[in-house]
């Protein structure tokens, strides 16, 4: 039995808080993985030393980023659904909703990933400032492109990640539903644990684009990724592009489970509100 969709509503409080809860709780990880992907190595980057460096900007945009995927995903399901088999459904609505959050997770991402490997001081406000101060001799469009430098890329990698997470995570409520015999949807601890295996599954198969991403985003200066690519497997081979995948697929299981679950219970808890 299908569950009735979250309300507009409902998917942007949940949204919100599901990114808000997700990025506080595993934010050292994240940072960690950061600097195994840097260019410049682990330990230069700051090793485990400030691994909060950054957080300000992960908090201005944990909630709203998350907030605008999972408005703009059931969004999408609802307006899609019927038209195509569910797994293109939900590979579809994933992937626009992917491209309106990072609307806002790229200028942030910048900011914090800057902070984390401890350029321009070591804080999201020293970051920010650096970036704006290109305005007065290279104007607003210089400071667009900074702020929004590895857009390409990040969708590259969040598109496909998204593709693979979401269907799996669809997929396993649905056989969980079909189980149940009293037709309620999926409690909040099935969909955390369905989400950790998906994100785990997902993490794993797109380590190498979120390399390309962390290059491109930490590079002096702007760089194309083909440059990043070409400059990786030439000098260093093919190994640096799996740099940081256990902590990635460690984090990124940990936060499926935070994340999607979070968003489930804030769901459920919501639906006699609506």
């Amino acid at each position: 039995m299908a569950s009735s969709p979250p309300t507009f509503q409902s998917a942007l409080l949940a949204g919100a808080l599901a990114g808000t809860t997700v990025d506080l709780s595993l934010f050292p990880l994240d940072t960690l993985k950061t600097r195994l992907q840097s260019s410049a190595g682990f330990f230069p980057s700051g090793g485990f030393t400030g691994i909060y460096r950054g957080i300000g900007s992960a908090l201005v945009g944990s909630a709203p980023g998350a907030a605008f995927f999972f408005c703009t995903y059931e969004a999408s399901k609802g307006a899609l659904g019927g038209l195509m088999p569910s797994a293109l459904t939900h590979m579809a609505a994933a992937s626009l909703g992917e491209v309106a959050a990072c609307a806002i997770r790229v200028p942030t991402e910048v900011v914090k990933q800057r902070a984390q490997a401890g350029l321009h001081g070591g804080s999201s406000a020293a970051a920010l400032k650096a970036i704006l101060a290109r305005y007065p001799s290279h104007g607003v469009a210089a400071v667009w492109r900074e702020l929004y430098r590895g857009w390409s890329i990040t969708v590259f990698r969040e598109v496909p990640f998204t593709v693979i997470q979401f269907p799996l995570w669809e997929a396993m409520k649905d056989w969980r539903r079909r189980r149940r015999a009293d037709g309620d949807d999926v409690s909040a601890i099935e969909s955390a644990l369905f989400g950790s295996v998906a994100g785990a599954a997902a993490a794993a198969l797109t380590t190498p684009l979120d390399v390309l991403k962390t290059r491109v985003m930490l590079s002096k200066e702007k760089v194309s990724v083909g440059h990043v690519f070409r400059t990786l497997a030439r000098d260093e081979g093919f190994r640096p592009f799996f740099a940081g995948i256990v902590p990635r697929v460690t984090w990124i299981s940990i936060g499926g489970a935070i994340f999607l679950g979070s968003y489930q219970w804030a769901v459920n808890t919501m639906k006699p509100m609506v």
